[in-house]
């Protein structure tokens, strides 16, 4: 007869109301876990599904995902020519917030370098990837488009033509896949007011000057438009990423890059380490900070409610001492009532967590790892939880059972 299981019986239902108690603060653990998970596999989707070995960025930046980082779209060319490159191409991040079927859609932009990328390795769930170099795209499902669902940014009118899932920003934010031309249209669009304020800023300005005012022409090209003029650059890419050839040493060929003074090179390992210490380093730390805290209390919980079962059973326990019963029966009862607690609490945890998990808004990535990792805790605080009540009912006298 299991002295443990007997006394479970028969105080079955505080049991089961203590242990759902503590498997939903266990769940909770778990979930801390797995928003951390999500945070840094959403945060590097990204970088990952490019297929980068290098990203050329602007000098001094830390890369499109940290800051603002702008560079001339003829880059391209220049890091195709060095050797060990393999393949280069632009890129082109930004975020927008635009207003469809009258609510607000926020939407990471990312610019594939048609025609080498066109969307092949994304996560497809459904349709296809990009087919023509304008009007297409390819969202995630995240934001809420169906296929063949036509959406107006800027000036033009894109068609969707792809879902994937789990393509999302380091902010949690759906991505929506466009040609790097189609992305750059959407990031430096204008209202028509504002671009002719602008070209009759740029007259003014060559009114003022001598050679403005000695030729009319010059006034005329100087509010045309901006593509015609050649002193004005075009629309800037975010950064060029490279593809290294089999073989090539990486290092190498950013040590070539490094005497270029208007560019910064980084690896991919570097750029995914930037990018886990800049936009989601706090987060991380203070999910961390929440599911130590949450640990801790669900310790204390456990440590209180074996205390008071072993306060509820003094009688018992001097009677067994009066009886003649070893320490280590005693010990083994509260010692297996405190290890059952936990696992079940562990298993009521993880099956709430299965059905709520998914419901969140950002995703919960629990892995394999993280579940073992989390059931050694629940091993170690079961143990020390029933220290307490083991350290109460050694200091029980035999006698009491008869007084």
């Amino acid at each position: 007869m299991n002295l443990a299981v007997r006394d479970i019986r028969h105080s079955l239902g505080r049991f089961t109301l203590t242990t759902i108690g503590v498997g939903m603060l266990l769940m909770v653990v778990m979930g801390m876990g797995g928003i951390y998970r999500g945070l840094v596999d959403d945060a590097l989707v990204v970088t990952r599904g490019v297929g980068a070995d290098l990203w050329v960025v602007q000098h001094d930046t830390r890369g499109p995902f940290a800051e603002v980082s702008r560079l001339p779209r003829s880059l391209v060319d220049r890091v195709a020519t060095v050797p060990g490159v393999q393949e280069a191409r632009e890129f082109v991040f930004h975020t927008i917030q635009r207003e469809h079927r009258g609510k607000p859609l926020r939407m990471g932009i990312l610019g594939l370098g048609w025609p080498i990328d066109k969307g092949q390795g994304l996560p497809l769930i459904a349709g296809r990837p990009l087919a023509q170099n304008h009007f297409e795209m390819i969202a995630d499902e995240s934001l809420g488009l169906a296929i063949g669902e036509k959406i107006s940014l800027g000036k033009e009118t894109y068609t969707v033509v792809g879902i994937t899932r789990w393509l999302v920003t380091s902010g949690g934010d759906g991505i929506a896949c466009f040609t790097s031309r189609d992305a750059q249209a959407i990031q430096f669009d204008e209202p028509g007011e504002s671009v002719r304020l602008e070209r009759q800023a740029r007259r003014g300005r060559a009114g003022e000057i001598d050679f403005g005012r000695t030729q009319p022409s010059v006034l005329e090209r100087a509010s045309s438009v901006s593509g015609n003029i050649a002193a004005l650059p075009g629309p800037a890419i975010s950064a060029v990423i490279a593809r290294l050839a089999p073989g090539a040493d990486a290092n190498e060929v950013q040590t070539l890059m490094g005497g270029w003074s208007d560019v910064t090179t980084y690896t991919q390992a570097q750029q995914e380490e930037l990018l886990l210490k800049g936009s989601v380093d706090r987060a991380r730390r203070q999910i961390l900070l929440f599911r130590v805290l949450l640990t801790v209390i669900s310790a204390v919980i456990m440590a209180l409610i074996i205390y008071t079962l072993t306060l509820d059973k003094l009688h018992p326990i001097a009677l067994l001492k009066l009886i003649g019963a070893p320490n280590r029966t005693i010990v083994g009862l509260i010692l297996q009532q405190s290890l059952i607690m936990g696992v079940l609490a562990f298993g009521v945890g993880y099956i709430i967590g299965l059905r709520l998990f998914p419901m969140f808004p950002r995703r919960v990535l629990v892995t394999n790892d993280d579940l073992i990792r989390v059931a050694g805790i629940v091993v170690v605080i079961s143990v020390f939880a029933s220290l307490l009540g083991i350290w109460k009912a050694m200091r029980v006298a035999p006698n009491e059972a008869i007084g």
